[in-house]
C-alpha cells in the first residue's frame, strides 16, 4: 500500500490494513451491528422459548435477558476506555503542555478541552473527540460513533502532550489515523455515553451536535 505524501509513517507497520474511508467505516459499522446481533439474539430467543414452554423457568429467562443486555454494554465499555481520562497526578510539565495544546485549538474547542480534558476536531470523516489514549469519531448525522484505541509511544509525556500528539497525527492524515488506530467499538452514541462521566458526555454532546449539522 502506498502511503502517499503527508501520510503517517506508522502506516508502514500495518501494511495489511486497507486505508480507512467513509465507505469502509460504514461497512465496519454494519459488520459490528450484525456481529453484536448474532451474539445477543440467541439469549433473547432462549428467554422467549423458556417462558413459552414453562413459565416457572422465568428466572433462567431473566438471566438470559441479562446476558443479552450485558454483551453490548461490555463492548461500549471497551469503546469508552479510549477517551476515559486516566487517574494520575498532574505532571510538572502539564501547564506548559496545556498551553501548547490550547494553541492548537480554536476558542470554543479550547474552552471545551479545559473543562472536559478532551479535544474536539472536525475532519473529512466526521467529528472527532480526542483523548490521551484514543479518539471517538461521530460520522455524518451523529447517529453512530466509532471508537479507536491509539496511544503515543512515550507514556511519560504529560496528558496534554499525549492529546496534542494524537491531534497533530489526526490533522496530518485523518484516514491514516483511522487506519493505524485499533477499532474498539461502533454503535449508538447513547450506549457509549452511559459508560462515561459528565465531563466526557459534555464533549460527546458537542461533537454530536456538530456531526448532526453536517
Amino acid at each position: 500500500m502506498s502511503s502517499g505524501a503527508g501520510a503517517l509513517p506508522e502506516l508502514a507497520a500495518v501494511p495489511w490494513r486497507p486505508r480507512a474511508s467513509a465507505e469502509s467505516l460504514r461497512r465496519r459499522g454494519a459488520v459490528w451491528t450484525v456481529l453484536t446481533t448474532l451474539h445477543v439474539a440467541p439469549f433473547l430467543a432462549v428467554a422467549v422459548v423458556l417462558v413459552l414452554l414453562q413459565p416457572l423457568t422465568a428466572p433462567v429467562a431473566l438471566a438470559a435477558l441479562a446476558h443479552a443486555w450485558i454483551i453490548p454494554e461490555l463492548y461500549a465499555h471497551r469503546g469508552a476506555s479510549t477517551i476515559r481520562l486516566r487517574r494520575e497526578a498532574p505532571a510538572r510539565a502539564e501547564p506548559v503542555a496545556q498551553g501548547f495544546l490550547g494553541d492548537l485549538l480554536g476558542h470554543p474547542e479550547r474552552d471545551l478541552q479545559r473543562r472536559t480534558g478532551l479535544a474536539l476536531e472536525r475532519g473529512a470523516l466526521g467529528v472527532w473527540v480526542v483523548g490521551e489514549a484514543g479518539a471517538v469519531l461521530f460520522t455524518a448525522g451523529g447517529r453512530r460513533v466509532h471508537c479507536f484505541c491509539v496511544a503515543t509511544t512515550d507514556r511519560d509525556l504529560p496528558r496534554s502532550d499525549r492529546i496534542a500528539h494524537l491531534l497533530l497525527a489526526l490533522r496530518t492524515d485523518e484516514r491514516g489515523f483511522a487506519t493505524v488506530a485499533n477499532h474498539a467499538f461502533s454503535g449508538a452514541p447513547w450506549r457509549l455515553a452511559r459508560r462515561l462521566g459528565p465531563d466526557a458526555r459534555l464533549a460527546l454532546r458537542a461533537a454530536r451536535r456538530l456531526a448532526s449539522a453536517a
